[in-house]
């Protein structure tokens, strides 16, 4: 008994750790498993098809709002991602100016702020500006202009946090060789950030792609993106295509966090040899 007890105790945090990714990913494994069910029963495997993925291709809705989607996650990721580094830069590098603490609370508002009231808000806006000024139409540009919103306020956490870390003194010695400040942000600045950037690109494109809260209040007739439209299937009942559709998104977004894992290790593993091939030869001459 003692030993039962002894071997729990060395090994409680491994099977609380196991029983944590269970409960995180074994829906995902079973909808994938699901995905290629021969039929359409919940819960009973019956057999080995790819009918539903047939279907997926079939079904017009999913496939537009995929590429609906598609287009919205890449032109809010970029522009979230270009003005995250601005009010990063802004934050980190001008640490003094007015209205600097009304600044910071607009940037984290849409962290704390319910996806609900900011996307009502958006709406009231939308319609009082397209009442006024003819635009914008509720549609792909007002999604693109609320996910932009959401997306900036994560960009500039990411980015700000790497911010953080750069080395002024290499910013500093590219002045003191001539660099104006525009020159010293686009060759110093900028590739040091550039992981960051591309983090931030990531996370945000993955919330846009994802957003239901948003897209459902900013939409026009006509418009609808992949999650609402999975989300309108699913309330009048599964339908097996919609668990197609989710598989080939895990797919697509497990090999992109590869891609990028493995980039960043390459990164890291030619940056460390780069900085050993500098040290190397001053220990050597400062030995003898």
């Amino acid at each position: 008994m003692r030993a039962i007890t002894r071997f729990f105790q060395a090994h409680l945090g491994g099977f609380w750790l196991l029983a944590v990714y269970l409960f995180l990913y074994a829906p995902l494994v079973f909808l994938i498993v699901f995905s290629f069910n021969s039929t359409r029963q919940d819960g009973v495997f019956t057999g080995f098809s790819l009918r539903w993925y047939s279907a997926l291709w079939a079904d017009a809705r999913l496939v537009e709002g995929f590429l609906l989607s598609l287009k919205v996650g890449l032109v809010t990721a970029t522009l979230s991602a270009v003005l995250g580094a601005m009010a990063a830069y802004v934050l980190v590098r001008y640490e003094r100016f007015r209205g600097r603490p009304i600044f910071i609370g607009l940037v984290n508002a849409p962290l704390i702020m319910p996806e609900v009231i900011v996307g009502l808000s958006l709406l009231l806006l939308m319609v009082s500006l397209q009442r006024t000024l003819g635009w914008p139409d509720r549609g792909v540009s007002t999604i693109v202009l609320g996910h932009t919103l959401l997306g900036m306020a994560y960009a500039t956490v990411v980015i700000q946090s790497r911010l953080r870390e750069v080395d002024r003194s290499i910013e500093e010695a590219a002045m003191d060789l001539g660099c104006r400040p525009l020159q010293v942000f686009f060759w110093v600045t900028l590739p040091s950030i550039a992981p960051a950037m591309v983090a931030a690109w990531l996370l945000t494109f993955t919330l846009s792609f994802d957003d239901v809260v948003i897209s459902e209040f900013l939409s026009g007739p006509g418009v609808t993106t992949l999650p609402q439209v999975i989300f309108s299937y699913a309330r009048r009942g599964i339908n097996p295509s919609i668990y197609a559709a989710a598989t080939l998104l895990i797919a697509v977004v497990s090999v992109g966090i590869l891609a990028y894992s493995l980039y960043v290790a390459r990164q890291q593993r030619r940056r460390r040899r780069e900085i050993s091939a500098v040290v190397r030869p001053a220990r050597e001459s400062h030995s003898i």
